[in-house]
């Protein structure tokens, strides 16, 4: 389906993976994780647990822990290096991100039925001129997305099994979050629930 424009900054691609591509992408995720184990990441300071489950794959991972939110190469309880990124994760960013160098990091989020993520940004990265792309597999996700200052207009839409969608430019440091998951609404995964792969380019390229 062609892209649908969300608002500046943000693209959204109903059904990018087809049903064998998503579930190709699946297996591969269950070796990812068995190689990298899902783990529960904490709030700083406070070491509230979040909602959801993650992993990463790729040079770097994103974790949070008491310490703070950061990216390291090597999983935080077992210490060993994250996976490589299966190569239909490298081609959607090829395909989508319109940004000439490949991405270091992609989390892998999982939401049970009743987890959330709230309005946050993601900027924990050195290069703001490289988007965000998410692609989403299982049950679908209300996604919601506003501007750069908390507490402004907000767009909602679902994104399904197979969707992705980017944000970059103006809006790469814009508001967005998860307000629910309609469990059910797909078959793709074993258990009801959503896995989120966010793509993202942390540091600057050199030269």
């Amino acid at each position: 389906m062609a892209p649908l424009a969300v608002a500046p900054g943000v693209t959204h691609w109903p059904g990018y993976l087809d049903a064998a591509e998503q579930a190709a992408l699946v297996a591969e995720l269950r070796e990812v994780a068995r190689q990298a184990p899902f783990f529960t990441p904490r709030m700083p300071k406070t070491g509230k647990p979040f909602s959801v489950k993650m992993t990463n794959c790729g040079a770097l991972g994103w974790v949070s822990d008491e310490s703070g939110y950061r990216y390291q190469p090597n999983h935080p309880e077992t210490g060993t290096p994250w996976p490589e990124m299966p190569s239909r994760l490298l081609r959607a960013w090829e395909e989508l991100a319109a940004y000439p160098h490949p991405p270091q990091a992609c989390l892998v989020n999982f939401y049970e039925p009743t987890a959330r993520m709230g309005l946050h940004q993601d900027r924990d990265e050195q290069d703001f001129s490289a988007p965000v792309l998410s692609l989403s597999l299982g049950d679908t996700a209300i996604f919601r997305i506003g501007g750069t200052v908390r507490g402004g207009r907000t767009v909602s839409l679902k994104l399904a099994s197979g969707d992705a969608l980017a944000f970059g430019g103006e809006a790469r440091l814009a508001y967005h979050g998860i307000d629910r998951i309609l469990a059910g609404s797909s078959n793709l995964l074993p258990q009801a629930g959503r896995i989120n792969l966010t793509l993202r380019r942390v540091t600057k390229p050199s030269g």
